[in-house]
């Protein structure tokens, strides 16, 4: 199943300039999934990381990533517009190759468990089939007070 950015809005709470995923494919329900984004060169952080010489924060791809499982997590939920996904954790973090303006990365995500409300995933960020950094990250589902849509 794949998912623009309206579906995308309707199932995390993220908006821009902070909302990194431009398109989102579910390839197994709750489990496994892929995301893209393309990085323009009017991202508000490469005026500062770095000037003259602009890369993507790693903390931008592991939220990304997180993004990504979030997506994927409450879309296989009931009732998702009253859920929202909570970062709790991110481990085993690396980054492997800078991400400069333009490149389009994807970002896979696999589910490894979750206990009760909390979901933990691995997920892998690439550019032309070239890893470009990954991590494993914990989320916790909760009840929201709002509504995305």
């Amino acid at each position: 199943m794949k998912l623009g950015s309206n579906e995308i809005k309707k199932l995390i709470p993220h908006r821009s300039p902070f909302l990194f995923i431009d398109e989102c494919e579910i390839l197994e329900r709750g489990k496994k999934g892929e995301a893209s984004r393309v990085f323009k060169d009017d991202e508000f952080f490469f005026q500062g990381h770095f000037p003259g010489n602009p890369i993507v924060p790693g903390v931008i791809i592991v939220e990304a990533l997180a993004q990504t499982a979030g997506i994927i997590v409450s879309e296989s939920l009931t009732e998702y517009d009253k859920k929202s996904v909570l970062f709790m954790s991110v481990n085993k973090a690396k980054f492997r190759k800078p991400v400069i303006p333009n490149d389009k990365i994807i970002f896979e995500v696999n589910y490894i468990n979750n206990v009760k409300n909390v979901y933990k995933f691995f997920g892998i960020a690439s550019k032309e089939n070239t890893k470009v950094g990954e991590a494993e990250f914990s989320a916790m589902i909760t009840y929201a007070k709002w509504s995305y849509k």
